[in-house]
């Protein structure tokens, strides 16, 4: 029997687009967007990897009441367009677990759009696979991946993965190794979900675009229309360029890694990332391994031991409760 209660019965399943950071999340939660069927919503809910640690049993009224004091001053609230009084009401007195709020929420944001579909952006999402299927049953996983090598280049530009400070010389390869860890972790929990899983490549996003969109639609029952999101591009993808597919072919992300990454650099990654990425069919350059140093060997073992701590203390401690308000605080500060 599902956790859920009843006020939150769901006529269509809830997407959930979810992958590593700098994955291409964004491009195709925007698709969806921009397909017409669903409901527009330009934020994160982060229900469970940022909500559910800090307020947790949602049966709880107290619990309901201090998560709506901060999500009513937050972003996510901002972005719904709905109505203080009437989503605080209809969560105070209806959600009774965090897939309930989710549900609520979303629904209200689909019913205010006259829309009938809505799904989630949220990267981390893919960590919490397991708990979002149990309190939404219905729940369908489209699990975005993209080429390591160019993933932890744009982790390391950008800086969002934080190696251990005698290890800061080493935050490329730290960010292939947390890329590894979140690819490997999404797509062992998706062998567990069959028919509602679904992974798509980056790269066939871009290049092989309608093929791409008709194994979407044949797993969220949807046509989409590349023709239609053309015409009616939201966010990133009418923000880039006039038609879809020039705009997704412009510029391409695509093996970046090549000209930007040194040769030293390039060897290590496909040192390191190479059984991964042949098992996700990208090439590897075919060539004698690498003699992996001491300290390279260590960083391997040790920092996907790391993620899964972290995680856990988000999850079961205080100290990931207090993390995630600050987290929630700081949108609060968002115009």
């Amino acid at each position: 029997m599902s956790s859920r209660s009843s006020s939150a019965d769901l006529r269509h399943p809830p997407v959930f687009v979810m992958g590593c950071a700098r994955s291409g999340t964004t491009l195709l939660y925007h698709t969806l967007l921009s397909s017409g069927g669903f409901a527009v919503y330009f934020a994160e809910p982060a229900v469970f990897d940022m909500l559910v640690p800090r307020f947790k049993d949602l049966s709880v009224s107290k619990h309901r009441s201090e998560l709506m004091k901060y999500w009513l001053s937050s972003k996510m609230f901002r972005a719904s367009g709905l109505s203080r009084e009437e989503i605080e009401g209809k969560v105070l007195s209806q959600c009774k677990s965090n897939g309930d709020f989710l549900v609520i929420v979303m629904q209200e944001i689909a019913r205010l759009q006259g829309k009938q579909r809505w799904a989630v952006w949220g990267p981390d999402n893919l960590l919490y696979m397991p708990q979002i299927k149990k309190e939404l049953p219905e729940a369908k996983f489209i699990h975005i991946i993209r080429d390591g090598r160019d993933v932890a280049l744009s982790l390391y530009k950008e800086g969002w993965i934080r190696p251990l400070p005698w290890d800061q010389s080493q935050m490329l390869l730290v960010a292939a190794l947390h890329w590894m860890w979140k690819v490997n972790r999404g797509r062992k929990y998706g062998r567990c979900f069959g028919p509602d899983y679904l992974e798509v490549r980056f790269e066939d996003l871009l290049l092989n675009q309608h093929e791409a969109l008709r194994r979407i639609s044949d797993f969220i029952g949807y046509e989409i229309d590349p023709g239609f999101i053309e015409k009616n591009a939201l966010g990133t993808l009418k923000d880039s360029n006039s038609t879809f597919r020039s705009t997704l072919q412009q510029n391409s992300p695509i093996g970046r890694w090549r000209t930007l990454l040194s040769q030293p650099d390039s060897d290590l990654l496909d040192d390191v990332l190479g059984p991964t990425l042949l098992e996700l069919g990208y090439e590897v350059a075919q060539r004698d391994l690498m003699v992996r140093s001491l300290r390279t060997r260590l960083m391997e073992a040790v920092y996907p031991a790391l993620f899964d701590t972290k995680l856990w203390c988000k999850s079961n401690t205080p100290l990931g409760r207090f993390v995630d308000i600050s987290r929630l605080r700081l949108e609060q500060q968002v115009s």
